[in-house]
């Protein structure tokens, strides 16, 4: 029986659809490059944070954490830098509809699992929407239920892997996130965006993405399963409280 128990490279912050530059001055660091944007394509991101400094700054990040690993910590931190966010919310999915055919474990582990990796962070709060309603649990619906426990005055970022935003036009209700979030995605080098067919399903989705620049690391929560099942150690690639949580409930054998 499944028994639940009560983590620098300096960057400056990026413009909307930017990554960072660090040989940059603060006011340079956005590249230019073909497949960018120009800051002046967003006129509200500067302006928000210089100008209106009683608005918070709140990134979502959701996901299955199955189970939370540093890759996970290392995005939220770069987040927490890079965009000068007041505070992220760790969102444990409770019953995703696109993993409907992949056996989860438990919410009620994952979300003990996201509590012991980030009960020494500040910033980062481990939030039980999705895991207290009723499923399929929907982005769109979470959003929502965040938007109104932090009010209507704060700034709410989105954070999501670059393939999410390539498969973004597929999810329900995918307009309403463009227009209501600030999208964050993750860059990587083997994942390449069209961005003329993501502006034709979305319009102005351009506007509303910032490529968030960070480390790639091989890590994913499958692979991790896979080396628990195979008695092959993760001690690197969990926080230290989250393995023994794993090997104590022995989780994912």
């Amino acid at each position: 029986m499944i028994i639940p128990e009560r983590q620098p490279v300096q960057r400056g912050p990026l413009e909307d659809g930017h990554v960072a530059n660090e040989s940059a001055t603060p006011t340079e660091r956005v590249s230019n490059g073909n497949d960018r944007l120009h800051s002046s394509h967003d006129p509200t991101y500067d302006h928000d944070r210089v100008h209106d400094r009683g608005r918070q700054r709140i990134a979502i990040f959701g996901g299955t954490f199955d189970p939370i690993h540093i890759g996970h910590l290392i995005l939220a931190e770069e987040a927490h830098f890079q965009l000068a966010l007041d505070q992220v919310y760790l969102v444990p999915a409770g019953d995703p509809p696109h993993k409907q055919t992949r056996k989860l474990t438990p919410v009620a582990n994952r979300i003990t699992m996201c509590e012991l990796a980030t009960a020494d962070i500040e910033y980062i709060s481990v939030s039980r929407v999705d895991a207290d309603r009723p499923g399929p649990h929907y982005t769109a619906d979470m959003v929502r239920l965040v938007r109104e426990a932090v009010g209507p005055s704060a700034k709410l970022f989105f954070l999501m892997g670059m393939d999410s935003l390539r498969d973004l036009p597929t999810w329900r209700e995918a307009a309403w996130l463009v227009e209501n979030c600030t999208l964050v995605a993750l860059s990587r080098h083997d994942v390449t965006l069209d961005w003329a067919k993501l502006e034709a399903a979305l319009p102005r989705i351009r506007e509303r993405v910032i490529i968030l620049d960070m480390p790639e690391l091989e890590i994913a929560s499958h692979q991790i399963q896979n080396r628990v099942r195979l008695g092959q150690p993760i001690r690197h690639q969990v926080p230290r409280l989250v393995e023994g949580y794993i090997h104590k409930y022995k989780l994912y054998l």
